[in-house]
């Protein structure tokens, strides 16, 4: 399994707590319905019922409907008897984003409301305060930045100044390419949250 979202699903499934039990009922078992699986591990039908529909889907159990006076069921078997997770953590890089991004023009928003906090003895920011909703319900979500981030934001135009590329923020920040996937991230939350205006045209 390469992909995070079918290793997630995998993982929620391993982690309940009847997991281990119904793995071994599946493997003792050529074939075993949802309900005969309930009565053996003393679960609820529809939870048996969700578990290995889930291996289904999963492709880790097979299915085949039987008959039983003319009622129709599912009988469930296992297909793997191992079950290997990999993740290449790289896919998950930019996610979604590219380095066609380095062209993106940008600058802090008007009237974002949020604060900057810089950071000591270095030309850059330490933290980023966006705030939202109103009265009571107003919420603060501090984002930390890393040390490129904080530079690089540090030199984001002021809201009245010219558009700059991401390109040309990094050069002025003297920010190295290796940095390129962070800056990206933190450009993307910070669009996302109003507080960086991309120009449109």
């Amino acid at each position: 399994m390469t992909d995070f979202p079918t290793a997630a699903r995998l993982a929620a499934l391993l982690a309940k707590s009847f997991a281990e039990d119904f793995l071994r009922l599946l493997v003792v078992y050529r074939d075993i319905s949802a309900s005969e699986a309930a009565s053996r591990l003393d679960l609820h039908i529809k939870t048996a019922q969700d578990f290995l529909e889930e291996l289904h889907a999963l492709g880790i159990a097979g299915r085949e409907e039987v008959y039983e006076r003319k009622r129709p069921y599912f009988r469930y078997g296992l297909l793997q008897r191992k079950i290997a997770i990999e993740l290449d953590l790289t896919s998950l890089q930019n996610n979604g984003l590219s380095a066609q991004q380095l062209d993106l023009k940008i600058r802090e928003q008007k009237d974002a409301g949020a604060l900057f906090a810089t950071a000591n003895n270095a030309p850059a920011l330490s933290a980023v305060s966006v705030f939202t909703g109103e009265g009571r319900k107003r919420k603060e979500r501090r984002i930390s930045l890393t040390s490129a981030q904080g530079r690089f934001l540090y030199h984001l135009p002021f809201p009245n100044a010219a558009f700059l590329s991401i390109q040309d923020i990094l050069q002025k920040a003297g920010i190295e390419m290796d940095y390129l996937a962070e800056i990206l991230d933190i450009v993307n939350i910070l669009t996302q949250l109003g507080v960086i205006e991309v120009n449109s045209n």
